[in-house]
């Protein structure tokens, strides 16, 4: 049935499931993967084959694991969207998978062992003619509020100056004692899309590495007092806007992927739960390295910000 012609005779761009869950085993540990299968269909085919998004999945799941150390979601989205494509009989398919994985790190004082879920996101679209793929990380943080800091400091100033202290003596005391200020946690997710050709493979550690530097500090599920104060004292001494945190990613990708293609693109997006609003607060910057490196070499603002649709239809239409 689902190789008839349809009624109304018009192709459509996105055909699949959402929501599928599988448990997957590297090593020793479990990842929890949820994924996305899509591909296009003809304005001559009725419908796809569900049945075989499933099969696919479980067939690329068997193989990926089998022959991966570490686990890398990227390279299991392609081998499902290449798959897929190939068995839909379709010119487009797209996959997306975020995986939820422990990492074990002691606390930054006590030394304690703390586990710390992090979420792995890898993303693929295949052509014809190769398959354009993404990684990424998602992780959560602290984040300061710069701006609340300073007028607290400013009353501080006031303060101090009442009660006899002088200027000098004011500076060396702002100096010694963090200042208060509200908090956010934050989530920071940073991407980074290859080309067809691209043989580098993107460190998921060094992507969360610079994400939880971008902020103002870590956190940690497991503290001891001496981890609080340390984590409260880190972030109070660095406080960091939202806009701060999306600079410091996309200045973290350019230092660090040196060798990566111009042609690469890059994703870097924060969003702080504020405490004192209602609302949340967000920031994303996104383009091709070659726009963001010439931007932070220069200061000088890039001529445009390609978009992620961009810079995949350009892998679409490119022979």
């Amino acid at each position: 049935m689902q190789s008839r012609t349809p009624s109304v005779p018009v192709g459509l761009s996105r055909v699949g499931v959402t929501g599928v869950e599988k448990v997957v085993r590297i090593r020793d540990e479990l990842y929890f993967a949820r994924l996305e299968c899509f591909v296009d269909l003809s304005h001559e085919q009725k419908g796809a084959h569900m049945s075989r998004f499933d099969e696919v999945v479980n067939e690329a799941i068997g193989e990926v694991v089998l022959t991966e150390s570490p686990f890398r979601a990227e390279t299991l989205a392609q081998h499902i969207a290449e798959l897929v494509r190939e068995r839909q009989g379709a010119t487009r398919a797209e996959v997306t998978i975020a995986a939820r994985y422990p990492e074990h790190k002691p606390a930054p004082s006590s030394g304690v062992l703390t586990q710390e879920i992090y979420t792995l996101l890898g993303r693929a679209v295949a052509f014809e003619h190769g398959t354009r793929r993404i990684v990424g990380v998602s992780a959560t943080g602290m984040t300061a509020c710069p701006c609340a800091q300073e007028l607290v400091i400013g009353r501080t100033r006031e303060r101090l100056a009442d009660d006899g202290f002088s200027p000098a003596q004011i500076e060396r005391v702002l100096a010694r004692v963090p200042s208060a200020t509200h908090n956010q946690r934050g989530i920071a997710t940073l991407q980074i899309g290859c080309v067809e050709d691209c043989t580098e493979e993107i460190d998921a550690a060094a992507l969360l590495e610079i994400a939880e530097a971008s902020m103002s500090s870590e956190i940690y599920e497991l503290m001891k007092r001496s981890d609080e104060v340390e984590v409260v004292e880190k972030a109070h001494r660095q406080p960091r806007f939202v806009e701060d945190c999306v600079r410091e990613m996309v200045a973290g990708v350019v230092r660090r992927f040196t060798q990566l293609d111009d042609a690469s693109f890059v994703s870097a997006h924060q969003e702080n739960l504020e405490t004192i609003h209602q609302h949340n607060a967000v920031a994303e910057r996104h383009g091709l390295l070659s726009e963001l490196r010439t931007e932070v070499s220069s200061g000088q603002p890039a001529a445009r910000h390609t978009t992620l649709e961009q810079w995949l239809a350009a892998g679409e239409h490119s022979r």
